[in-house]
């Protein structure tokens, strides 16, 4: 009888062992998931119907009608209060693009005020474009923090032996504007949020060459991500994006992890 008994325990320590094993494998498989482009669902950016004001409010109707999705990939969190809603959104014309942020934020928090700065150190708002469908090594970056300090680039993947390089001396000309409602740098209260609104001229990204038209079916590559900085001292920062991005150590100019964005009425 013992030994029968015996036989069962260890039958089933061998049954507990092996579904651990492959529960840790799945779990594995997915940190390790290898997204391509096309994977997420696409990302309606809707024609503006009336004259786009930048102001950093949404005043105008064709705000109402384009897609709004919020960021819910939320990385480097130590603390509750880390998590905090970012709603996005986006609008075309002929000749510019129209980006809005909405972030809540509890503590407003910025210090860099100059161009080709480091303001993704800040409460940041940033977009990673590729000017068509394609997941290639070379993409357009506009990081704005609170200041409206901004860092423009154009970013290389694997420019020399797998090493990365952006390029700073891309500074175009765009428009943008924000309103926040708190303090900036003062911890001692608790803030509501802050709004930014930028406007980008389709010619820039005109700036390598050729790219897929601005009209309506087309599709362009893109990232759109969020700084979250809630501590006034250090650089410790919150990072959200509209698309999950698996290997955020290393860092979020990862083009296979972008998705798509499609030009719409």
């Amino acid at each position: 009888m013992k030994i029968v008994q015996l036989c069962i325990i260890t039958t089933f320590i061998i049954l507990i062992s092996s579904c651990n094993k492959v529960n840790l494998k799945k779990e594995t498989n997915q940190s390790e998931k290898k997204l391509s482009l096309g994977d997420q669902s696409i990302f309606k950016v809707s024609k503006a119907t009336d004259s786009i004001v930048i102001d950093g409010k949404m005043d105008e109707a064709s705000w109402n009608k384009t897609e709004s999705r919020t960021f819910n990939y939320i990385y480097k969190v130590e603390k509750p209060s880390d998590k905090q809603k970012t709603t996005f959104r986006m609008l075309w014309d002929e000749t510019n693009l129209y980006l809005f942020y909405q972030f809540e934020d509890k503590y407003l928090t910025a210090r860099e005020t100059k161009r080709d700065g480091k303001p993704f150190f800040d409460d940041c708002a940033e977009i990673f474009i590729i000017p068509v469908p394609d997941s290639l090594d070379t993409h357009f970056g506009f990081e704005l923090n609170l200041y409206k300090a901004a860092n423009d680039f154009i970013y290389f993947n694997n420019y020399y032996k797998g090493k990365k390089i952006a390029l700073k001396t891309f500074n175009p000309e765009f428009r943008t504007e924000v309103t926040y409602n708190g303090t900036i740098n003062d911890n001692s209260d608790e803030d509501q949020g802050w709004t930014m609104e930028v406007e980008i001229p389709i010619a820039v990204f005109g700036f390598l060459g050729e790219f897929e038209p601005v009209q309506k079916g087309n599709r362009w590559a893109f990232l759109a991500i969020r700084q979250d900085r809630n501590d006034i001292e250090g650089e410790r920062r919150v990072t959200s994006t509209i698309f999950p991005i698996y290997d955020i150590k290393k860092d979020v100019h990862q083009p296979n992890r972008f998705g798509l964005m499609e030009f719409v009425d």
